[in-house]
């Protein structure tokens, strides 16, 4: 090779039309690093991932020095606060039924608590993703955290003529966590690669089941033993301030693609409607994105409406009297938290187990996985709901194995965005797929669940029975979407090792031109040609 080289190159359904040049050695093997890559002297662009600034042989980023243990104590405060998003977030269903008596609000009112966290959630998660991708994420994440704290604690001083207060202080928590959801992982993946890394992000994701659980248990606990269910959303506050202090001190902002590069090629960012159209063209994100939305209508609905479902059914078949007066019975909500943590735990071990054996072997295991893990779980859901009105243990029974299924796609769905997408953009595509995830998922289910049951329940409200139907009949939605996630996944499978080898091609600057010799060290993708 002599010179520089211009060309148009296509990755087949991912990237379009891009203008590079290429500047080789003079001579074979000089200016080559020792981990083999090329020298790159003029100008080289990746679809703005790669800095395309002018580098020579001693072209060298600067790198935080931050030592492997380090990197763990990251990952545990991580957890921690990950842990404490979600158990928040479900002490409010942990207590619905103390909520619904207290200011004496329908279905449809109360499941306005979890849309309008939802919704700001979601609209927010772009504008922290784009934020992600090029500021100090470090800084974002705390001042999230604090709004957090801060209207959480608000929130449990609401007195009864006041329920709207409570939806716009549930609004303003859900402001917070989005800025700590987009970004956690992404600090995760530029900490770790490889193996490592779906180990990690499997421990992060863990928390998800094991901070909804103990949401339940902890809410329900805390309002028995107090009888206000006000206190019940003044434990996680608390344990968030210290999270808040740990996250400051014990937190790195490591450069972003830090573990693929190893710091030898720097990455800029590009103008974020480029960052956009990437992503809508990397087939495998917006399949797995519509599986991820359908798997989050589910959980969101379930997670939502259960404990009062399982509440309604008991009263059905006479094993206790409804609630008239706060507290009402707990039991239901510490069972049901009880086996989201453990199937959650069990459902995760089992997925990143099982991802760690066949990645290697099966290159599209990860999407094939979470696809029989979403469809597998529509018949014990089915089954779950129809027995409710026989057998309540039956019942319990089914959830915790469908629930174990739905956890196995958690920390293996993070694991598929972080490795088919460059590390520049990854914060704005889990912004992206957050907003889509709860627009057409979580935010929408509860609240769909909650309209179905009120209309069916006007044709004989006085029944404690007919409300047991109706909120029934319209959980039977949730086994139907389930089916359609595992379709989307499958749709990721026939992607995912294309879209994967792209990835990292781009972020290693390793894309040849057609016809050209490679240089020792560069593999040409095979999705890529002139």
């Amino acid at each position: 090779m002599g010179g520089g080289y211009q060309s148009s190159l296509t990755s087949v359904g991912c990237f379009q039309q891009q203008a590079m040049e290429f500047s080789a050695p003079t001579r074979p093997g000089a200016g080559m690093e020792a981990t083999g890559l090329s020298t790159i002297s003029g100008s080289l662009e990746l679809y703005g991932s790669v800095h395309h600034s002018h580098m020579t042989p001693n072209t060298s980023v600067t790198k935080t020095a931050i030592t492997p243990k380090h990197h763990y104590i990251a990952v545990a405060v991580l957890c921690y606060v990950n842990l404490l998003n979600y158990m928040d977030r479900y002490t409010i269903a942990g207590v619905l039924l103390n909520i619904q008596n207290y200011f004496s609000v329908n279905d449809s009112s109360a499941a306005l608590l979890q849309t309008v966290f939802i919704c700001s959630f979601m609209l927010l998660a772009p504008v922290f993703g784009y934020l992600g991708d090029r500021y100090n994420r470090k800084f974002i994440m705390a001042v999230g955290l604090s709004v957090w704290i801060l209207a959480t604690i608000g929130s449990s001083f609401i007195t009864k003529p006041y329920f709207w207060v409570l939806v716009l202080t549930r609004a303003l928590v859900g402001t917070g966590e989005a800025s700590y959801s987009t970004i956690a992982p992404t600090i995760i993946g530029d900490l770790f690669s490889g193996h490592k890394r779906t180990i990690m992000i499997a421990f992060f994701y863990i928390f998800i089941p094991v901070g909804s659980g103990l949401g339940y248990i902890i809410g329900s606990g805390i309002a028995t033993a107090t009888g206000d269910w006000h206190w019940a959303l003044r434990v996680s506050p608390i344990l968030g301030l210290i999270g808040l202090i740990l996250l400051i001190l014990m937190v790195p902002s490591p450069p972003r693609g830090a573990s693929e590069t190893q710091g030898l090629i720097p990455l800029e960012n590009t103008h974020y409607l480029d960052d956009v159209k990437y992503l809508l063209k990397n087939r495998s994100f917006v399949w797995s994105s519509l599986g991820v939305t359908a798997m989050a209508f589910v959980t969101g609905a379930l997670a939502f409406w259960t404990p009062v479902f399982l509440s309604r059914a008991q009263v059905k078949q006479g094993l206790k009297p409804p609630c008239s007066k706060e507290p009402c019975d707990p039991s239901d909500s510490l069972i049901f938290g009880a086996i989201t943590v453990a199937a959650g735990i069990l459902g995760v071990f089992i997925g990143t187990c099982l991802s760690g054996k066949l990645r290697n072997r099966v290159s599209n295991a990860d999407p094939l996985i979470c696809a029989v893990g979403m469809l597998s779980s529509s018949p014990c859901l089915f089954l779950a709901i129809v027995l409710a009105y026989k057998s309540i243990p039956a019942t319990y029974v089914f959830i915790a194995v469908g629930e174990t299924l739905l956890s196995l796609n958690w920390s293996v769905l993070a694991d598929i965005l972080l490795y088919v997408v460059i590390p520049t953009r990854r914060a704005t595509a889990e912004a992206l797929q957050i907003m889509v995830c709860h627009l057409l998922g979580d935010a929408g289910s509860p609240a769909l669940l909650g309209v179905i049951s009120d209309a069916l329940n006007k044709y004989n409200p006085e029944s404690y029975s007919w409300s047991f139907r109706s909120l029934e009949y319209s959980f039977l939605l949730c086994p139907f979407v389930s089916i359609l996630g595992g379709l989307f996944f499958l749709l990721t499978a026939l992607y995912i090792a294309q879209d994967k080898k792209a990835a990292e091609m781009l972020t290693a600057g390793k894309i040849l031109v057609s016809g050209q010799t490679p240089v020792s060290g560069q593999v040409p993708p095979p999705s890529v040609s002139t």
